[in-house]
Formats: structure tokens, sequence, C-alpha cells
């Protein structure tokens, strides 16, 4: 009896399978999840930023810096978001480059000041105060800021953190720490010395003065200048074609550059050449010769 009811049930069963796995191949992939929601499943929704993926092929990570009532000061909670927006894109291999702005007022004010006012020196030494700043300078994709408005202190800081610095045509840069019985603390008087000279950055960090974003164009600080309706725009654009090259080349053509302002020239050009012969590695710097010789657009894979 069991045996002639399984035999029974056997062709409807097969029937069953059969539809299910139908069903299974007309059913639309889930919708894979938004860097937001990624984000989100890693801990609390951004508060002080707005984050997306951006261009015609969604390679250019976008961070907006977003507390306005504060200009965009960094207090500890947007450095926080921060460093775990740069995480999510940095292990995204649609991602090729990133793009940090804030609003056409201030691209960031500087460092929450209300914050640091009662700390003394042996918080700030025994937590390692603002050592958790670094986290953008150590990004292996290429930053751009683009910067409107206010930069200054730590708002200054983090744009020289960025690979590429861009301006609109309002924007302003300082470090005024002097004005507040303090100096630079998140690389303000390094990096800037190595932007534009040991004079002006004296200049900057001892007088508190500002400098336009044509001057600071002049003096090497940012590589160009745009009208401010069109600064993020020309950044993404330039992100974009950044992001259209080989991922794992870019790196070393990154730590490459970084190398030349912390190395002698001959440690820099052993560097170079370390990196140079390590792209004879990669697929893509096959193709990408391979296509100058057949005279062909190179297609990148590797990431």
């Amino acid at each position: 009896m069991a045996a002639s009811l399984r035999a029974l049930l056997r062709p409807a069963a097969a029937a069953a399978a059969a539809a299910a796995a139908r069903s299974r191949v007309l059913l639309p992939p889930p919708p894979r999840p938004s860097l937001a929601a990624r984000t989100r499943s890693a801990g609390a929704p951004f508060q002080y930023l707005a984050v997306q993926k951006t261009g015609a092929r969604q390679s250019v990570g976008l961070i907006q810096l977003n507390r306005p009532q504060a200009l965009n000061a960094l207090c500890e909670g947007l450095m926080e978001e921060l460093r775990r927006a740069l995480e999510a894109l940095e292990s995204d291999p649609q991602v090729g480059a990133i793009v940090l702005t804030g609003s056409q007022k201030a691209f960031a004010a500087g460092a929450d000041i209300k914050e640091m006012q009662n700390k003394t020196f042996q918080e700030c030494y025994s937590g390692a105060f603002l050592a958790g700043w670094d986290k953008v300078s150590t990004v292996r994709k290429p930053i751009i800021a683009a910067v409107n408005g206010y930069a200054l202190g730590g708002g200054c800081e983090l744009a020289m953190m960025c690979d590429i610095i861009y301006a609109g045509e309002k924007a302003q840069f300082g470090q005024p720490e002097i004005l507040l019985g303090t100096i630079p603390g998140a690389g303000g008087t390094q990096r800037l010395t190595r932007a534009v000279g040991k004079s002006l950055a004296m200049e900057m960090v001892l007088t508190g003065d500002r400098i336009s974003a044509a001057e600071a164009k002049e003096a090497g600080l940012v590589s160009k200048v745009f009208p401010v309706e069109k600064l993020v725009d020309a950044a993404i654009a330039c992100a974009e074609k950044i992001a259209s090259n080989s991922k794992v080349v870019t790196a070393m053509a990154k730590e490459s550059v970084n190398a030349a302002f912390e190395m002698t020239l001959a440690e820099g050009t052993r560097t170079e050449k370390r990196l140079f012969y390590a792209t004879f590695a990669t697929g893509d710097r096959k193709e990408g010769m391979t296509a100058f010789v057949e005279k062909r657009k190179a297609n990148f894979t590797d990431s």
C-alpha cells in the first residue's frame, strides 16, 4: 500500500518541483542593498553625513558633510561616521574614487570647539585625541575634496588629507588655531607647509589669516577653481575619470606620489621603481599596453 502510494505521488511531486524551479527562474533577483543600507546594517544610520554612489556607472562615492547648524564643525560623531563611510566605500568594488564635500557655505568651519573647550592634557594624550582623523589619509582609493565656503582649522586639515582639492570661487582656507590659544593638531602645520611652502604656511599659522580660493590655487594648495554651483559636478567628473582606470594601478600611483612627501628623493625613486615593476604583475598593465598597440580603449578588470 505504502509503495503504491509513493508511486502515485512521485509524478505529482516531480511536477511540483519543476513548477517551483520555473517560478524561481521567473522571479527577479532580490534588490542589492544600497550603500546607506549596508552601512546602517553595520551600525547606526548617518546623522551628520549624506552618502551615495553617483556617476554614469555609479563608480564615484559622494560624501557630503551635513551639519549645517554648526557650519559642518567636525565633532567626534561626524568624524566617526566619516570613518565608517570611507570604510564602506573602500570595500565597495564598484567605487573607484571618492568625492568629499560640504555645503556651499562651508566645507567645514573647523573642529568642534565646544567639545575641546574643557579637555585636559591628560585626556588628549591618553585618549589620542584626533588620532582617528588620519583615516582619511590612509584610504587607498583617491579622494577629491570639493571645497566651497569655509575650510578653516580642522576643515582645512581635512581637505589637505585628501588627494586632490577643487575649490569654489568663494572658498576660504585658514588655520586660525593661534587665535584660540592653540596650534593645528591634525596635520595643519605639516601638510600646509608641504603644499604652500614655509613662508606662507608660517604666516597663516602665526596670524590665523585666511587665503582665498585664487590665492590657494596660486600657492599650490588647490589644483582648480570653479564657479560655486559647478564645483561638485566638476569633482565628480574628475573622480569618474580616475575610476575608469585600473583600480589596483591607481592605488599604486597614489602610494608613489604620497611617498614623495615622506621620503628623500633617492628613497622615493626606489619606491617608484618597485611599484612600476609591480604593475607588470597585473592583468590591467598588459591590457592597457595591448589596447594602446591595437588602437582601442582599454578594458581594465583588476580590482
